[in-house]
């Protein structure tokens, strides 16, 4: 007698998938195989975010029936296309905003090895791992934060980490979770970025969640000829790891150094350093007014045709676009 089939529904890239598995020998890997066929999402691609069994994403060999899922069951799933990495990947053509602000020529920054950064940026969506902390939330857009002189005064002494933190942290935090999921990218380790946001209070606060942590290994160098290599956070390995979920129009990246988003000029924000924070803890005001800033992008369906440049300037529409 054949097994009886289950059905479950299959959300990705703001579309939904019906997908049948055998009721009682069906497996994890019976289902993305599924998955695949209906997708065209590789097996290897897949994450399913909340597809659990005792705390942790369910082994392939786990049997869906020990999971006691209803039939209709809604999974969340997060996967690129093989052909959606590169086009995911390809960095903006207006570079030109960035050009100026780092003293460089159109000429110097022409990216004739471009292919060659595409590749690079591929290599860190296909081997890279984004240090997950929490799912991504349906609806919400990414905001992208450095640590050092972005959020901490990381070359002041002091006895406390609170004494060298940007005034308003925890604040900005909380107001910013409301409408964005929140990615640390820091230009250092691993370790760096997990003992300051212990440190901080991030890691453990109650108000808010990140999504995840990137260090200097997500990185990728390109070459200016009067500069030599610079090292860049492009944005693109977060789009091709969570294809479908975050683009340009959704995204933006707070960083006190404009090269770190020289690959995504829309996207980035230059941000004041916070720097001696003995002297200006008392009056640095930067995230009490991004803040609020944040706020009145979060209307917007598409983003990438804002000047973040003019963030102070800007007021928002009667009419989000």
């Amino acid at each position: 007698m054949a097994d009886a089939v289950c059905n479950f529904i299959v959300k990705w890239s703001a579309k939904e998938y019906e997908i049948s598995v055998p009721s009682n020998t069906g497996t994890v890997l019976c289902l993305k195989k599924a998955i695949e066929v209906e997708t065209k999402v590789k097996v290897a691609r897949q994450k399913l975010l909340n597809l659990k069994y005792k705390g942790k994403a369910a082994e392939d060999g786990l049997k869906l029936c020990t999971l006691e899922l209803k039939p209709g069951f809604k999974i969340m799933m997060m996967g690129s296309l093989e052909e959606d990495i590169t086009t995911a990947s390809t960095a903006p053509e207006n570079v030109d905003e960035v050009i100026n602000d780092l003293d460089l020529t159109e000429e110097e920054v022409a990216l004739e090895n471009r292919e060659e950064y595409l590749a690079k940026i591929v290599k860190r969506v296909d081997s890279y791992e984004i240090k997950m902390l929490s799912e991504p939330r349906p609806g919400k857009k990414l905001l992208v934060l450095d640590v050092d002189y972005t959020l901490f005064d990381h070359r002041s002494a002091a006895e406390t980490g609170n004494e060298l933190m940007r005034p308003f942290l925890h604040e900005f935090l909380s107001s910013a979770y409301n409408d964005y999921d929140i990615m640390i990218w820091s230009a250092t380790s691993m370790k760096w970025i997990e003992e300051k946001m212990k440190l901080l209070g991030v890691s453990t606060n109650k108000s808010y969640k990140i999504l995840g942590y990137l260090d200097y290994l997500a990185m990728i160098s390109i070459h200016v000829p009067k500069h030599g290599l610079l090292d860049v956070k492009p944005l693109a390995v977060i789009w091709g790891k969570f294809n479908g979920v975050y683009s340009s129009k959704n995204t933006i990246m707070f960083d006190d150094i404009r090269r770190n988003f020289l690959l995504n000029p829309q996207n980035g924000l230059r941000i004041r350093a916070f720097r001696e924070a003995h002297l200006n803890r008392d009056k640095d005001r930067e995230l009490l007014y991004l803040a609020q800033y944040l706020k009145d992008l979060a209307p917007l369906d598409d983003m990438s045709h804002i000047n973040h440049r003019s963030w102070e300037k800007y007021r928002p529409s009667k009419k989000p676009k």
